[in-house]
């Protein structure tokens, strides 16, 4: 696809100019004056990029009055923007300390006087400000008790706070194509100082703006002192605040689903983009040329995927469950994609392995069926499902990778008892409907 990429501002032009090598360009043009307005237009016409009929053409601008001066002068052109600057969220988009925070309100709660928290029901209440979720679990109590109460346990359990996965790749991307980076956080800075350098995140980070307790009152400061062109520049975040805080200052919004936000909370605050990861949203801003919102309706015209999943059974005929961001924090079966030229069982064994760490025994396939844009799952997307049933023997050790939060045992008859996602569900169903015809045997007990 031929890219016009036209912008004032000799810098942002350069970095253009930089990242254009990726893209079929059929011209690179800077400056603002009718004489490279016009200058658009010759190529335009004279491109041998565009003999063909009804090619599909971008124009790339930033600056609204120059935009839309090219799209007066050329016609049959999609004005997209391009992004220049990435603000980032700390906790839960860069780094995981869920648990560390978990743990930590918590303590504040005994303090307070009140039950402690699951974690599962800490993802759904937990808010910001923080003021909103103290006002609601420990009304009239003094917000700088609370704080002080929530620092002191804070202190003791940060250590184990580490990167998440593919931040530090999307760190060192940004910085290979001249993205600007920040980052805005309630973070306070001496945590802040002591992760970025424990994960080794701080050789690759902008400027932070920290201790931000309202992000949407900072969120102007930042662009203003930074100078960034806000159609430029996007926030990412993994909370509805996070969102807010984009949509209040005017830039774009990407949510991602590695932190404390569920896919559900997320999608009721409207961000342009949701993602389960950094390197998803790494795979967008590529695949579309830094242009943005990304053109996500073009993932319902992508072929079907074909994928693998399995009921895992142990010599207790309990099932394996794992619980996954992106299948809106349901119990599900550990599976993944069919890789080219793999064959069915092949994949499965490999992603069971990937994904739980066990070797499996007596596969049997159980069916095929199609799952077409399943709401759970966090975007659209046309699964061709490949589902089977299979043992693990012994005293199996279960290592769960970075794509799942939780793993658990459920007593085959009793697992349809547990939230469990549509495909899974069906899956329990078929294999409960035929069990004594289609169960693999138990080892005998001695």
């Amino acid at each position: 696809m031929p890219v016009f990429v036209f912008h004032h501002g000799s810098d942002s032009a350069r970095r253009i100019a930089e990242r254009s090598a990726a893209i079929d360009c059929a011209a690179i043009l800077t400056g603002q004056n009718p004489e490279h307005i016009s200058n658009l237009k010759v190529a335009w016409r004279a491109s041998p990029c565009l003999k063909e009929k009804n090619t599909p053409v971008i124009l790339v601008a930033v600056g609204s009055v120059v935009a839309e001066g090219c799209v007066r002068t050329v016609t049959a052109i999609t004005l997209r923007t391009v992004i220049q600057n990435v603000i980032l969220d700390w906790s839960g988009t860069l780094v995981d300390d869920l648990s560390a925070v978990w743990h930590a309100t918590n303590q504040v709660l005994r303090r307070a006087g009140r039950p402690p928290m699951s974690l599962e029901t800490f993802r759904s209440e937990f808010c910001l400000p923080f003021a909103r979720f103290y006002d609601r679990h420990v009304p009239g109590v003094p917000l700088r008790q609370l704080e002080a109460w929530f620092h002191e346990a804070f202190a003791e359990v940060q250590h184990p706070v580490e990167a998440l996965p593919h931040a530090r790749g999307f760190l060192e991307f940004c910085q290979r194509h001249g993205l600007r980076t920040f980052v805005l956080s309630t973070v306070k800075r001496e945590y802040f100082e002591r992760q970025s350098v424990q994960t080794g995140l701080a050789p690759l980070l902008g400027p932070a703006y920290l201790e931000a307790w309202d992000k949407r009152e900072w969120i102007g400061r930042l662009l203003s002192e930074q100078d960034l062109n806000p159609p430029e520049t996007i926030f990412v975040g993994d909370m509805q605040h996070d969102v807010e805080t984009a949509q209040h200052g005017g830039i774009g919004s990407c949510a991602v689903l590695t932190g404390y936000n569920t896919l559900d909370q997320l999608r009721m605050a409207g961000p342009d983009l949701i993602v389960e990861h950094l390197g998803e949203l790494q795979y967008w801003l590529e695949s579309e040329h830094w242009s943005w919102p990304p053109a996500v309706e073009k993932s319902k015209n992508q072929s079907p995927v074909v994928t693998v999943g399995a009921l895992i059974l142990n010599d207790r005929n309990e099932v394996l469950l794992v619980r996954t961001a992106k299948w809106s924090h349901r119990w599900g079966i550990p599976g993944g994609k069919v890789r080219t030229g793999e064959p069915s069982e092949a994949a499965l064994r490999r992603e069971l392995h990937e994904e739980t760490g066990l070797e499996v025994t007596d596969v049997q396939l159980v069916e095929v069926r199609d799952w077409i844009n399943p709401p759970e799952f966090y975007r659209p997307v046309h699964f061709v499902l490949f589902t089977y049933l299979c043992r693990v023997r012994g005293a199996p050790d279960v290592r769960i990778n970075h794509e799942s939060c939780a793993w658990r045992w459920v007593p085959l008859a009793d697992a349809l008892s547990v939230e469990l996602n549509e495909p899974t569900r069906r899956l329990v169903e078929r294999v409960l409907g035929s069990a004594s015809a289609r169960l693999p045997t138990a080892p005998a007990e001695s």
